[in-house]
């Protein structure tokens, strides 16, 4: 596979070592002299060039590609990369360096971004997965398809746990895809039952996230539940009260009724709980 990194700095020459390892073809372009180290990466092609601008490109062959590497340190010079890469020689698969949090909602397909990679929110992810139970935890986002990549240590008071996976309806469209169990992954077995203390690993759509949240641990947020599956209400009995009279009889084509003139008149349905909806994080500049 060949790959054209943009940026020969620190982070681009790693990328190349780490590709020239795994037996891949790198190109590593950068405008700065000073970033030209061929001694550095001696098995990468290097091309003093500004990645950002067509002839450049062009006399990198950038089309032969299979990968488009953005990993300066400009968001700018990233973003411009990408979308010459994706749009102008049709690179199959872009992948784009996130430097600035702020600027994270900008790497997308409309910039021609498949992949973004922010580093800020890889680390408050691990760190999150490492010490949070009971959490959905964001790992990883695959912008093409608009799907994510989340992880939950599965608390002792999730109605899921002792299940049997197969039987399980997750909500949406949502995939378990691996589970960590005392330090070991292992593939979802549709005979297993889960375990508290399980770390799941769900590919799902953005839109199905809090539900999913509620459904493994419901009492994180403030759900009473006695019901396992999300799909089905929960439904409690209602006690006569004292002096009622129940109708009854062989065939009831509806739930009993209480039937007295002395209780207060009160709606038949309550309102399920609404939860506010998570406000989006204001933009912020390019520049720190």
């Amino acid at each position: 596979m060949r790959v054209t990194i943009a940026g020969a700095g620190n982070v681009g020459r790693s990328i190349a070592k780490e590709l020239i390892a795994n037996g891949h073809s790198v190109l590593l372009i950068d405008r700065a002299p000073g970033a030209i180290k061929p001694a550095s990466v001696p098995e990468a092609e290097w091309l003093l060039a500004d990645a950002c601008e067509l002839e450049s490109l062009t006399e990198a062959h950038l089309d032969t590609s299979d990968v488009s590497i953005a990993a300066t340190g400009d968001d700018k010079v990233n973003l411009v990369h990408s979308l010459l890469a994706k749009t102008e020689f049709g690179v199959p698969r872009t992948v784009g360096r996130v430097n600035h949090p702020g600027n994270e909602w900008l790497f997308d397909d409309m910039w021609g971004v498949d992949v973004a990679v922010s580093t800020p929110r890889l680390m408050c992810a691990l760190v999150e997965e490492a010490v949070t139970v009971g959490d959905l935890v964001r790992l990883m986002t695959f912008q093409k398809g608009r799907t994510n990549l989340v992880e939950m240590t599965l608390p002792d008071s999730s109605p899921t746990v002792g299940r049997r996976i197969g039987e399980i309806n997750w909500p949406g469209e949502t995939v378990l895809t691996a589970i960590i169990r005392d330090g070991r992954g292992m593939a979802p077995d549709r005979d297993g039952a889960l375990e508290a203390g399980d770390e799941l690993m769900f590919l799902i759509d953005p839109d199905h996230e809090t539900e999913l949240s509620r459904f493994l641990s419901p009492r994180a947020h403030g759900v009473q539940t006695h019901d396992r599956d999300h799909r089905a209400p929960v439904v409690e009995a209602l006690a006569p009260a004292p002096g009622a009279t129940i109708l009854s009889g062989s065939v009831a084509p509806a739930p009993l009724k209480v039937l007295t003139e002395d209780l207060p008149a009160t709606p038949e349905h309550a309102a399920p709980p609404t939860h506010a909806a998570a406000t989006d994080e204001p933009d912020l500049p390019f520049e720190e």
